[in-house]
């Protein structure tokens, strides 16, 4: 187990020196994108899309009380990797986040739907409910501007900066070892969620 964690505290840090994460001078413009800002490219579009809208550099997501979810999966897959972004609420009661490997687990942003509060940066795993919560985000969100999220996926391990600041550090008994990172969007809320300069790597 000591060995397990070194690693990853190993890995980690190699990450931290690279995109300077503590600092919170991390950029997308580190990373290479995984969204061009002007089509879906690289993603499974889901059909009869309604929900999912590139345009001007910006990802548009809306929902509305009559439909269903949807997610917005990635077509590549990926073990450890770093990925960073940035969103702005819109209107109504946003629910939305990154699904981590598969749709079991994610890291939330917005409105849980259990709790009734914000719970961004938190994990939400399948069957559990949300077991930690991010500590400081009520801090450091902006309600009505552009926040900078980087999550940083190692084995079980999740790490989340919220605008610069780290806001978790969660290790899960359940994450899945591969698989493709997903933007979810929750059913049957009138909500709308602006996501950019979504960037995403592989780390070996």
């Amino acid at each position: 187990m000591k060995t397990i964690i070194a690693a990853h505290a190993s890995l980690l840090a190699a990450v931290l020196v690279t995109f300077a994460l503590p600092l919170g001078d991390a950029r997308a413009g580190d990373l290479p994108l995984v969204f061009n800002g002007e089509d879906l490219s690289g993603w499974k579009v889901p059909k009869d899309n309604i929900w999912w809208k590139a345009e001007n550099g910006i990802l548009s997501v809306r929902s509305g009380p009559g439909r269903q979810g949807s997610t917005l999966w990635t077509q590549r897959q990926y073990r450890n990797f770093v990925m960073e972004f940035e969103f702005r609420f819109g209107q109504g009661t946003v629910d939305s986040g990154i699904f981590v490997r598969d749709s079991h687990e994610q890291i939330q942003i917005g409105i849980s739907g259990s709790l009734k509060r914000d719970m961004t940066a938190s994990p939400y795993i399948a069957g559990e409910g949300y077991p930690v919560e991010a500590k400081g985000v009520s801090g450091c969100l902006r309600q009505d501007e552009w926040n900078r999220m980087t999550i940083v996926a190692i084995d079980h391990n999740y790490s989340v900066w919220l605008n610069g600041k780290h806001v978790l550090s969660y290790d899960s008994a359940t994450a899945a070892e591969q698989g493709p990172v997903g933007i979810q969007l929750h059913g049957k809320r009138d909500m709308a969620i602006d996501y950019r300069k979504i960037a995403l790597a592989e780390l070996n």
